[in-house]
């Protein structure tokens, strides 16, 4: 493995003196022991086929050209393995996905004629996070020489190393403060500085949407995101999350029913066979300074991988290893994850196939937009770690100090969300021509549409904006690469013209949900609120005070709803009755001269 350079070295800086004897994990809480039966995956020092983390002793972890170099060797010794390229990294760099399977097939056509189900775990989509790429490759060679290939007789396997290949370059040892190994991290971001567990719907990286046009093109039956999570200290060591936990409401009722009442224990008695601690949903603490407040479990946005696995009725779970465990640990718990998820995957492939066909005909009639805090409350018996208070001169607050010692913190509260926004389900969404980004998004996620041959009028539900503002607490700043918007909605019925070329995106479809998540301006991943539609916010034509005023005269004179109306304003809002230009605009936006596409979201809804 060639040697990586630290941020501070290439930049020829030096760090601070407090820093000059400490190493970057010195800091970290102390671990707690561990040694498991799963120490036994390791190669032998001598094995032709160790891979260059198990070199280090699972301590450090490869660039990215070492481990291509590593895979593209694999590839060539082993009849079972391919190594194929997918897309380009924004800087340039080749994206791989490592096919395993018994015919050796390098497409995925190929592959869909074995008529098996197909595993994709997706490694490094966070860089820094980059256990499942060194367990994948463990995996890899022990299904090409270590005795596992019996696991790809009634499944295949689809593996990316690292979907975030520039940030995975982007290496040192100070990148995951909160994090016990490996020695070189990668970068959380991409190259753009995006973070690419939060494009999944608006597809902006080109890394993104390579991975979109991958799953579309591949197919797969089932699909793991490894990370590494941050956050308090506890006994677990995996942790997975996916939607419909303990029958917790999911887009995909039967997937998650499948993931919850097959996987779940599936994965639990191979994790603990091989001495690992696994919990099946992602910790979040309500109160980062006491764990005792309790664990929200809520939804997960489709932003994210497993919440958008969810929309689309694509099996999606969520790998959490705990960045306080040694990275060996963690490593060996991810290759028990995934070995144990190909193997229960071949084993019950019809089951899954059954409940992804029911899903992908599930239509339901109300759509839920957004969570809000007060659904169901459990508790749970939580296997975590001990901790203090202590008063910080740094803070000048009370901060938490974990102390190593393990702790059970019987029935500790779950609190789950409920819905808020909900719509009915729309017979289809109108876009017109000119928004051929929007239409371009559409596409790349597999969404079946209509597109017009010639012009159509048609009457439809169309939403303004009501008060738009930026929604990023900053508020000017970007968030992940856009200007984002929360707003309110006005609903208005109008007819509309929409040009050949416009699209009509029928719903009763297996991505509608997706489509309507997209489409409808109440969502709130909706390309409209990623900012798909800035054109909208600007008034591009205006009127002179001398024309407006003796308009509004004529106008109160004319109207006395209006001057009512008026009046009222005057009473409620004194600084509008203090404003003249407010006032005078207040009567040009009810002036036939007002511009009436203003703020109006062009997306017709079919209701």
């Amino acid at each position: 493995m060639k040697p990586v350079a630290t941020a501070c070295a290439v930049l020829g800086l030096s760090l601070p003196s407090a820093f000059a004897t400490n190493g970057p994990q010195d800091n970290l809480p102390p671990a707690l022991p561990w040694h498991g039966a799963s120490e036994s995956l390791l190669a032998r020092p001598d094995d032709p086929w160790i891979t260059p983390a198990e070199k280090t002793g699972l301590t450090d972890s490869p660039n990215y050209d070492d481990t291509i170099a590593w895979l593209k060797k694999l590839s060539d010794a082993s009849p079972l393995i391919k190594l194929v390229t997918f897309g380009r990294s924004a800087e340039g760099r080749d994206l791989y996905v490592v096919v395993a399977s018994k015919e050796g097939t390098a497409s995925g056509v190929d592959l869909a004629r074995n008529q098996r189900p197909t595993l994709l775990a997706q490694a490094g989509i966070h860089a820094g996070e980059i256990d499942g790429k060194d367990a994948g490759m463990m995996l890899l060679r022990d299904l090409a020489f270590g005795g596992k290939a019996a696991l790809l007789d009634r499944a295949n396997f689809l593996f990316i190393p690292v979907l975030n290949a520039d940030g995975h370059e982007r290496s040192s040892e100070w990148n995951r403060p909160n994090q016990r190994g490996p020695v070189h991290q990668g970068w959380r971001t991409s190259a753009q500085n995006l973070n690419l567990n939060r494009d999944y719907m608006k597809a902006d990286s080109p890394e993104m949407r390579a991975l979109l046009t991958l799953l579309n093109r591949w197919q797969p039956s089932l699909y793991l995101d490894i990370h590494v999570t941050d956050g308090l200290d506890y006994q677990y060591d995996v942790t997975y999350a996916y939607e419909g936990f303990d029958g917790d409401p999911a887009r995909s009722p039967q997937i998650a029913a499948w993931i919850d009442r097959v996987l779940h224990p599936a994965l639990d008695t191979a994790l603990l066979a091989q001495g690992h601690l696994p919990l099946n949903f992602y910790v979040n603490e309500r109160d980062a300074h006491d764990l005792t407040q309790g664990l929200d479990l809520g939804h997960t946005p489709p932003r994210f991988s497993n919440g958008y696995g969810d929309l689309r009725h694509l099996p999606s779970v969520l790998i959490e290893t705990h960045s306080l465990k040694p990275y060996r640990q963690r490593v060996l718990g991810t290759y028990v994850t995934l070995a144990a998820t190909l193997e229960l995957l071949g084993r019950d492939a019809g089951r899954l196939a059954a409940a992804i066909a029911a899903d992908r005909q599930y239509r339901p009639a109300d759509l839920t937009l957004t969570w809000v805090p007060g659904g169901r409350r459990r508790t749970v018996d939580f296997l975590g770690v001990e901790f203090a208070h202590y008063d910080s001169p740094a803070s000048g607050a009370r901060e938490v100090r974990w102390l190593g010692r393990p702790h059970t913190y019987a029935r500790l509260p779950l609190l789950d969300d409920q819905p808020g926004i909900v719509t009915k389900r729309s017979q289809a969404y109108w876009v017109p021509v000119m928004k051929a980004d929007v239409i371009d998004r559409l596409k790349l996620h597999g969404i079946q549409f209509q597109t017009l041959a010639t012009a159509k009028t048609v009457a439809l539900a169309m939403y303004r904006l009501v008060d738009p503002q930026p929604a990023t607490s900053e508020g000017s700043h970007p968030f992940e690469g856009r200007y984002t918007l929360k707003y309110g909605v006005k609903p208005e019925i109008r007819t509309a013209t929409y040009p050949a070329g416009s699209i009509r995106v029928p719903t009763d479809q297996p991505l509608g949900d997706l489509a309507t998540m997209l489409l409808e301006p109440q969502s709130p991943d909706s390309l409209l609120a990623w900012g798909f539609f800035p054109e909208i916010l600007q008034r591009t034509e205006y009127i002179e005070g001398y024309v407006v005023a003796p308009l509004a005269e004529k106008m109160l004179a004319g109207d006395p709803a209006l001057k009512a109306e008026f009046e009222a304003k005057l009473r409620a809002d004194e600084k509008f009755a203090r404003d003249p230009t407010e006032r005078l605009k207040w009567f040009y936006a009810r002036s036939p001269f007002y511009d009436e596409r203003y703020l109006l979201y062009p997306v017709g809804i079919e209701r």
